[in-house]
Protein backbone atom coordinates (compact mmCIF):
# COMPACT_ATOMS: atom_id res chain seq x y z
CA UNK A 1 0.00 0.00 0.00
CA UNK A 2 2.84 2.40 0.79
CA UNK A 3 4.34 1.76 -2.65
CA UNK A 4 0.99 2.34 -4.33
CA UNK A 5 0.48 5.53 -2.33
CA UNK A 6 3.93 6.77 -3.37
CA UNK A 7 3.18 5.97 -7.02
CA UNK A 8 -0.14 7.81 -6.76
CA UNK A 9 1.56 10.89 -5.31
CA UNK A 10 4.22 10.74 -8.03
CA UNK A 11 1.63 10.47 -10.80
CA UNK A 12 -0.42 13.27 -9.25
CA UNK A 13 2.63 15.52 -8.98
CA UNK A 14 3.61 14.76 -12.55
CA UNK A 15 0.18 15.50 -13.96
CA UNK A 16 -0.14 18.70 -11.95
CA UNK A 17 3.31 19.83 -13.10
CA UNK A 18 2.36 19.09 -16.70
CA UNK A 19 -0.85 21.04 -16.24
CA UNK A 20 1.02 24.03 -14.83
CA UNK A 21 3.46 24.00 -17.74
CA UNK A 22 0.60 23.57 -20.19
CA UNK A 23 -1.32 26.46 -18.71
CA UNK A 24 1.73 28.65 -18.70
CA UNK A 25 2.28 27.89 -22.35
CA UNK A 26 -1.30 28.76 -23.24
CA UNK A 27 -1.65 32.03 -21.36
CA UNK A 28 -2.53 33.86 -24.57
CA UNK A 29 -5.71 31.77 -24.61
CA UNK A 30 -6.80 32.91 -21.16
CA UNK A 31 -4.98 30.20 -19.23
CA UNK A 32 -6.70 27.30 -21.01
CA UNK A 33 -5.25 24.30 -22.80
CA UNK A 34 -5.93 23.28 -26.39
CA UNK A 35 -5.13 20.13 -28.35
CA UNK A 36 -5.68 20.01 -32.10
CA UNK A 37 -7.71 23.21 -31.85
CA UNK A 38 -10.02 21.74 -29.20
CA UNK A 39 -10.47 23.23 -25.73
CA UNK A 40 -9.46 20.63 -23.11
CA UNK A 41 -12.05 20.29 -20.33
CA UNK A 42 -10.54 18.64 -17.24
CA UNK A 43 -12.63 16.90 -14.56
CA UNK A 44 -11.24 15.63 -11.25
CA UNK A 45 -12.80 13.17 -8.82
CA UNK A 46 -11.74 10.93 -5.95
CA UNK A 47 -13.28 7.62 -6.98
CA UNK A 48 -12.11 4.64 -9.02
CA UNK A 49 -12.78 4.05 -12.72
CA UNK A 50 -15.54 1.57 -11.86
CA UNK A 51 -17.39 3.85 -9.43
CA UNK A 52 -20.87 5.13 -10.44
CA UNK A 53 -19.60 8.72 -10.43
CA UNK A 54 -16.91 7.87 -12.97
CA UNK A 55 -19.50 6.05 -15.08
CA UNK A 56 -21.71 9.15 -14.89
CA UNK A 57 -18.82 11.37 -15.93
CA UNK A 58 -18.14 9.12 -18.93
CA UNK A 59 -21.73 9.84 -20.00
CA UNK A 60 -21.03 13.56 -19.46
CA UNK A 61 -17.95 13.30 -21.68
CA UNK A 62 -19.82 11.35 -24.36
CA UNK A 63 -22.66 13.86 -24.57
CA UNK A 64 -20.34 16.87 -24.74
CA UNK A 65 -18.14 15.34 -27.42
CA UNK A 66 -21.13 14.11 -29.44
CA UNK A 67 -22.57 17.62 -29.54
CA UNK A 68 -19.49 19.84 -29.28
CA UNK A 69 -16.71 17.45 -30.29
CA UNK A 70 -15.24 19.87 -32.80
CA UNK A 71 -14.65 22.36 -29.98
CA UNK A 72 -14.14 20.42 -26.73
CA UNK A 73 -12.32 17.33 -25.51
CA UNK A 74 -13.21 16.12 -22.01
CA UNK A 75 -10.50 14.50 -19.88
CA UNK A 76 -11.44 12.72 -16.61
CA UNK A 77 -8.92 12.27 -13.78
CA UNK A 78 -10.09 9.71 -11.16
CA UNK A 79 -8.52 8.48 -7.90
CA UNK A 80 -7.53 11.96 -6.63
CA UNK A 81 -4.85 12.14 -9.34
CA UNK A 82 -5.14 15.92 -9.29
CA UNK A 83 -5.25 16.07 -5.51
CA UNK A 84 -7.74 15.46 -2.72
CA UNK A 85 -11.14 17.15 -2.92
CA UNK A 86 -10.21 20.40 -1.20
CA UNK A 87 -7.14 20.88 -3.42
CA UNK A 88 -9.13 20.01 -6.53
CA UNK A 89 -11.81 22.56 -5.59
CA UNK A 90 -9.09 25.21 -5.30
CA UNK A 91 -7.80 24.23 -8.75
CA UNK A 92 -11.34 24.58 -10.06
CA UNK A 93 -11.62 28.01 -8.44
CA UNK A 94 -8.55 29.21 -10.31
CA UNK A 95 -9.54 27.55 -13.58
CA UNK A 96 -6.54 25.20 -13.62
CA UNK A 97 -9.19 22.49 -14.00
CA UNK A 98 -12.77 23.01 -15.08
CA UNK A 99 -14.85 20.59 -13.01
CA UNK A 100 -14.52 18.56 -9.83
CA UNK A 101 -16.77 16.13 -8.01
CA UNK A 102 -16.72 16.77 -4.26
CA UNK A 103 -18.87 16.18 -1.20
CA UNK A 104 -20.89 18.96 0.36
CA UNK A 105 -18.65 18.87 3.44
CA UNK A 106 -15.87 20.26 1.26
CA UNK A 107 -18.09 23.17 0.22
CA UNK A 108 -18.89 24.37 3.74
CA UNK A 109 -15.85 26.65 3.88
CA UNK A 110 -17.03 28.43 0.71
CA UNK A 111 -20.77 28.70 1.51
CA UNK A 112 -21.97 27.72 4.96
CA UNK A 113 -25.44 26.80 3.68
CA UNK A 114 -23.89 23.47 2.64
CA UNK A 115 -23.45 22.61 6.31
CA UNK A 116 -27.08 21.50 6.28
CA UNK A 117 -26.15 18.24 4.54
CA UNK A 118 -23.84 17.27 7.41
CA UNK A 119 -26.72 17.45 9.88
CA UNK A 120 -27.29 13.91 11.17
CA UNK A 121 -30.71 12.36 10.48
CA UNK A 122 -31.74 15.38 8.41
CA UNK A 123 -33.87 13.28 6.06
CA UNK A 124 -36.42 10.79 7.33
CA UNK A 125 -36.25 8.63 4.20
CA UNK A 126 -34.29 8.21 0.99
CA UNK A 127 -37.43 9.25 -0.89
CA UNK A 128 -37.46 12.60 0.93
CA UNK A 129 -33.73 13.00 0.28
CA UNK A 130 -34.13 12.42 -3.47
CA UNK A 131 -37.20 14.68 -3.65
CA UNK A 132 -35.24 17.50 -2.01
CA UNK A 133 -32.30 17.17 -4.39
CA UNK A 134 -34.60 16.95 -7.42
CA UNK A 135 -36.38 20.18 -6.47
CA UNK A 136 -34.33 21.98 -9.11
CA UNK A 137 -35.78 25.47 -8.68
CA UNK A 138 -35.00 25.41 -4.97
CA UNK A 139 -31.58 23.77 -5.26
CA UNK A 140 -30.46 26.26 -7.92
CA UNK A 141 -30.55 28.91 -5.18
CA UNK A 142 -28.17 26.79 -3.12
CA UNK A 143 -25.92 26.12 -6.11
CA UNK A 144 -25.56 29.87 -6.74
CA UNK A 145 -24.27 30.45 -3.21
CA UNK A 146 -20.67 29.76 -4.26
CA UNK A 147 -20.63 32.21 -7.16
CA UNK A 148 -18.48 34.62 -5.16
CA UNK A 149 -15.99 31.78 -4.66
CA UNK A 150 -15.69 31.31 -8.41
CA UNK A 151 -17.57 28.08 -8.98
CA UNK A 152 -21.10 26.68 -9.17
CA UNK A 153 -22.70 23.26 -8.76
CA UNK A 154 -24.22 21.84 -11.96
CA UNK A 155 -25.80 18.72 -10.52
CA UNK A 156 -25.72 16.23 -7.66
CA UNK A 157 -24.80 12.56 -7.50
CA UNK A 158 -26.30 9.98 -5.19
CA UNK A 159 -23.82 8.83 -2.55
CA UNK A 160 -26.28 6.64 -0.67
CA UNK A 161 -26.53 6.53 3.10
CA UNK A 162 -23.54 6.93 5.38
CA UNK A 163 -22.99 4.25 8.01
CA UNK A 164 -20.24 3.31 10.45
CA UNK A 165 -17.77 0.50 9.76
CA UNK A 166 -14.91 -0.59 11.98
CA UNK A 167 -12.51 -3.31 13.08
CA UNK A 168 -14.87 -4.21 15.95
CA UNK A 169 -18.61 -4.83 16.09
CA UNK A 170 -20.83 -1.78 16.68
CA UNK A 171 -24.42 -2.41 17.78
CA UNK A 172 -25.08 0.54 20.13
CA UNK A 173 -23.50 3.97 20.67
CA UNK A 174 -21.71 2.49 23.70
CA UNK A 175 -19.71 0.29 21.33
CA UNK A 176 -18.22 3.42 19.77
CA UNK A 177 -16.71 4.69 23.01
CA UNK A 178 -12.95 4.87 22.80
CA UNK A 179 -12.86 4.30 19.04
CA UNK A 180 -11.28 6.68 16.52
CA UNK A 181 -13.53 7.10 13.49
CA UNK A 182 -12.66 8.94 10.29
CA UNK A 183 -15.15 11.61 9.26
CA UNK A 184 -15.35 14.16 6.48
CA UNK A 185 -13.72 17.48 7.22
CA UNK A 186 -16.91 19.05 8.52
CA UNK A 187 -17.51 20.46 12.02
CA UNK A 188 -21.00 18.93 12.08
CA UNK A 189 -19.63 15.48 11.22
CA UNK A 190 -17.05 15.82 13.98
CA UNK A 191 -19.75 16.80 16.49
CA UNK A 192 -21.93 13.90 15.36
CA UNK A 193 -19.28 11.23 15.90
CA UNK A 194 -18.31 12.74 19.23
CA UNK A 195 -21.99 12.72 20.28
CA UNK A 196 -22.06 9.01 19.44
CA UNK A 197 -19.16 8.65 21.90
CA UNK A 198 -16.21 8.13 19.53
CA UNK A 199 -13.24 10.33 18.75
CA UNK A 200 -13.55 11.99 15.31
CA UNK A 201 -10.56 11.88 12.97
CA UNK A 202 -11.03 14.11 9.90
CA UNK A 203 -8.75 13.09 7.03
CA UNK A 204 -8.64 12.73 3.27
CA UNK A 205 -10.66 9.80 1.92
CA UNK A 206 -7.59 8.44 0.15
CA UNK A 207 -5.79 7.99 3.49
CA UNK A 208 -8.46 5.86 5.18
CA UNK A 209 -7.34 2.36 4.10
CA UNK A 210 -3.81 2.77 5.39
CA UNK A 211 -4.98 4.53 8.56
CA UNK A 212 -7.25 1.60 9.47
CA UNK A 213 -4.64 -0.96 8.44
CA UNK A 214 -2.00 0.65 10.65
CA UNK A 215 -4.35 1.20 13.60
CA UNK A 216 -4.23 4.99 13.37
CA UNK A 217 -8.05 4.88 13.31
CA UNK A 218 -10.50 2.10 14.16
CA UNK A 219 -12.95 2.72 11.37
CA UNK A 220 -14.81 5.25 9.27
CA UNK A 221 -18.30 6.20 8.13
CA UNK A 222 -19.33 5.97 4.51
CA UNK A 223 -21.46 4.03 2.05
CA UNK A 224 -21.11 0.36 1.06
CA UNK A 225 -19.03 1.07 -2.03
CA UNK A 226 -16.13 2.19 0.15
CA UNK A 227 -15.81 -1.43 1.26
CA UNK A 228 -15.18 -2.74 -2.24
CA UNK A 229 -14.15 0.08 -4.59
CA UNK A 230 -11.69 1.38 -2.02
CA UNK A 231 -11.06 -2.04 -0.40
CA UNK A 232 -11.90 -0.86 3.12
CA UNK A 233 -13.61 -4.20 3.66
CA UNK A 234 -10.15 -5.77 3.72
CA UNK A 235 -9.30 -3.96 6.95
CA UNK A 236 -12.72 -3.24 8.55
CA UNK A 237 -14.94 -6.30 8.93
CA UNK A 238 -18.04 -4.84 10.62
CA UNK A 239 -20.46 -2.53 8.79
CA UNK A 240 -23.28 -1.10 10.91
CA UNK A 241 -26.39 0.50 9.38
CA UNK A 242 -26.61 3.63 11.52
CA UNK A 243 -28.09 5.51 8.51
CA UNK A 244 -26.89 8.74 10.08
CA UNK A 245 -26.47 10.87 6.95
CA UNK A 246 -27.57 11.09 3.32
CA UNK A 247 -24.97 13.37 1.76
CA UNK A 248 -24.82 14.07 -1.98
CA UNK A 249 -21.69 14.58 -4.01
CA UNK A 250 -21.67 17.61 -6.29
CA UNK A 251 -20.39 18.25 -9.82
CA UNK A 252 -18.78 21.68 -9.54
CA UNK A 253 -17.79 23.88 -12.48
CA UNK A 254 -15.49 26.88 -12.74
CA UNK A 255 -17.81 29.89 -13.00
CA UNK A 256 -15.65 31.80 -15.47
CA UNK A 257 -15.67 28.81 -17.79
CA UNK A 258 -19.45 28.39 -17.47
CA UNK A 259 -20.10 32.10 -18.01
CA UNK A 260 -17.84 32.02 -21.09
CA UNK A 261 -20.01 29.43 -22.83
CA UNK A 262 -22.56 30.51 -25.41
CA UNK A 263 -26.22 29.96 -24.49
CA UNK A 264 -26.31 26.88 -26.73
CA UNK A 265 -23.09 25.46 -25.26
CA UNK A 266 -24.27 26.05 -21.69
CA UNK A 267 -27.50 24.17 -22.39
CA UNK A 268 -25.46 21.24 -23.72
CA UNK A 269 -23.22 21.21 -20.64
CA UNK A 270 -26.27 21.40 -18.37
CA UNK A 271 -27.94 18.55 -20.24
CA UNK A 272 -24.72 16.53 -20.04
CA UNK A 273 -24.74 17.06 -16.27
CA UNK A 274 -28.37 15.93 -16.03
CA UNK A 275 -27.67 12.80 -18.08
CA UNK A 276 -24.58 12.02 -16.03
CA UNK A 277 -26.66 12.13 -12.84
CA UNK A 278 -29.25 9.74 -14.25
CA UNK A 279 -26.53 7.31 -15.36
CA UNK A 280 -24.77 7.61 -11.99
CA UNK A 281 -27.95 6.93 -10.02
CA UNK A 282 -28.79 3.82 -12.04
CA UNK A 283 -25.24 2.51 -11.66
CA UNK A 284 -25.37 3.34 -7.95
CA UNK A 285 -28.35 1.11 -7.23
CA UNK A 286 -26.76 -1.79 -9.09
CA UNK A 287 -23.35 -1.40 -7.50
CA UNK A 288 -24.57 -1.13 -3.90
CA UNK A 289 -26.14 -4.58 -4.09
CA UNK A 290 -23.05 -5.96 -5.81
CA UNK A 291 -20.76 -4.37 -3.20
CA UNK A 292 -22.73 -5.90 -0.35
CA UNK A 293 -22.48 -9.35 -1.92
CA UNK A 294 -18.74 -9.04 -2.54
CA UNK A 295 -18.03 -7.58 0.91
CA UNK A 296 -20.03 -10.30 2.66
CA UNK A 297 -19.07 -13.35 0.61
CA UNK A 298 -15.53 -12.55 -0.52
CA UNK A 299 -14.20 -10.13 2.11
CA UNK A 300 -15.92 -11.53 5.19
CA UNK A 301 -17.64 -8.29 6.17
CA UNK A 302 -20.55 -8.64 8.60
CA UNK A 303 -23.48 -6.29 7.98
CA UNK A 304 -25.31 -5.27 11.15
CA UNK A 305 -28.82 -3.80 11.40
CA UNK A 306 -29.44 -1.82 14.58
CA UNK A 307 -32.08 0.26 16.30
CA UNK A 308 -31.24 3.64 14.79
CA UNK A 309 -33.44 5.46 17.30
CA UNK A 310 -30.79 5.03 20.01
CA UNK A 311 -28.19 6.57 17.71
CA UNK A 312 -30.58 9.32 16.63
CA UNK A 313 -31.30 10.24 20.25
CA UNK A 314 -27.60 10.95 20.81
CA UNK A 315 -27.38 13.53 18.02
CA UNK A 316 -30.82 15.14 17.80
CA UNK A 317 -29.71 18.08 20.01
CA UNK A 318 -27.28 18.97 17.23
CA UNK A 319 -30.18 20.11 15.04
CA UNK A 320 -31.06 23.07 17.23
CA UNK A 321 -27.42 23.78 17.97
CA UNK A 322 -26.56 23.96 14.27
CA UNK A 323 -29.59 26.11 13.51
CA UNK A 324 -28.70 28.55 16.27
CA UNK A 325 -25.09 28.78 15.11
CA UNK A 326 -25.80 29.07 11.37
CA UNK A 327 -28.88 31.05 10.39
CA UNK A 328 -28.13 30.43 6.70
CA UNK A 329 -29.31 26.82 6.96
CA UNK A 330 -32.67 27.53 8.59
CA UNK A 331 -34.65 28.09 5.37
CA UNK A 332 -33.48 24.88 3.70
CA UNK A 333 -33.93 22.99 6.99
CA UNK A 334 -37.58 24.04 7.14
CA UNK A 335 -37.99 23.24 3.43
CA UNK A 336 -36.66 19.72 4.03
CA UNK A 337 -38.94 19.22 7.04
CA UNK A 338 -41.94 19.97 4.81
CA UNK A 339 -40.74 17.34 2.33
CA UNK A 340 -40.11 14.88 5.18
CA UNK A 341 -43.69 15.38 6.35
CA UNK A 342 -45.09 14.68 2.86
CA UNK A 343 -43.24 11.38 2.61
CA UNK A 344 -44.12 10.44 6.19
CA UNK A 345 -47.80 10.80 5.24
CA UNK A 346 -47.22 8.62 2.18
CA UNK A 347 -45.66 5.89 4.31
CA UNK A 348 -41.96 6.86 4.19
CA UNK A 349 -39.92 6.10 7.29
Amino acid sequence: MRAMKAIKRFVSAGICAAMVLGLAGCSSNGGTAFTGGKRIVRISHAQSETHPEHIGLLAFKEYIEENLGDQYEVQIYPNELLGAAQKAIELTQTGAIDFVVAGTANLETFADVYEIFSMPYLFTSEEAYHATMEDTDYMDQIYASTDDAGFRVLTWYNAGTRNVYATSKIETPEDLKGLKIRVQQSPASVSMIEAFGAAASPMSFGEVYTAIQQGVIDGAENNELALTNNKHGEVAKYYTYTLHQMVPDMLIGNLKFLNGLSDEELKIFQEAARISREVEMEAWDDQVEEAKNIAKNEMGVEFIDVDIDVFKAKVEPLHEQMLSENEDIRDIYEHIQEINAVYAEEGGN
